[in-house]
């Protein structure tokens, strides 16, 4: 079974609630560590243009190259719902590691803090929360109801099978667990 995320990408307003909750929850310190990111994209000339905002946690992929390219295998995808979690106990942290693992994903989720000796962290699908049968924080917290997660065929069922949109390339390789309405330029 996969668990995955869904994003209509026509809702979002680019608020970042998603965000603030998510470091809320997690006690992330104020920082450049943000394990729910809202990337911004504008094109074109007035009086034509187009905006458009796009969610990037850690996507869960189905196939994530992050878990095998880690020195430590501190990284791992648990068989009962797909979520990719990452040990930062066993972590060689910011200064010993070559940062594989970041480098590797094409989305750039694994993430170290700004802080001397930071261990990797990122997007762990709020499994707390998950354990009790609750949403990840993000989703809840989004009041323009952009965000849904859930098991992903249940998704692609509800939602549809888009897996691009706007400022986002899908990776044949990885398959990231995302469900999309893209935003049409």
């Amino acid at each position: 079974m996969q668990f995955g995320f869904y994003f209509d990408q026509t809702r979002c307003i680019g608020c970042s609630a998603c965000v603030i909750a998510c470091k809320d929850w997690h006690d992330i310190p104020a920082g450049p560590e943000k394990w729910m990111r809202i990337l911004y994209n504008e094109k074109g000339k007035f009086p034509n243009v187009f905006v458009s905002y796009l969610i990037n946690p850690c996507f869960h992929c189905e196939d994530p190259v992050c878990i095998s390219i880690c020195p430590v295998n501190a990284i791992t995808k648990r068989e009962e719902d797909g979520i990719v979690l990452v040990d930062s106990d066993k972590c060689l942290g910011n200064e010993e590691c070559d940062s594989k693992c970041l480098k590797a994903c094409p989305y750039d989720a694994p993430q170290f803090g700004p802080e001397k000796g930071a261990k990797m962290r990122k997007c762990n699908f709020c499994l707390d929360r998950h354990l009790e049968g609750k949403l990840p924080v993000c989703i809840e917290t989004c009041r323009t109801r952009a965000l849904d997660s859930g098991i992903l065929k249940e998704l692609e069922s509800k939602y549809g099978n888009i897996k691009n949109a706007d400022n986002f390339t899908y990776s044949q390789r990885t398959k990231p667990a995302i469900v999309f309405k893209s935003k049409n330029k």
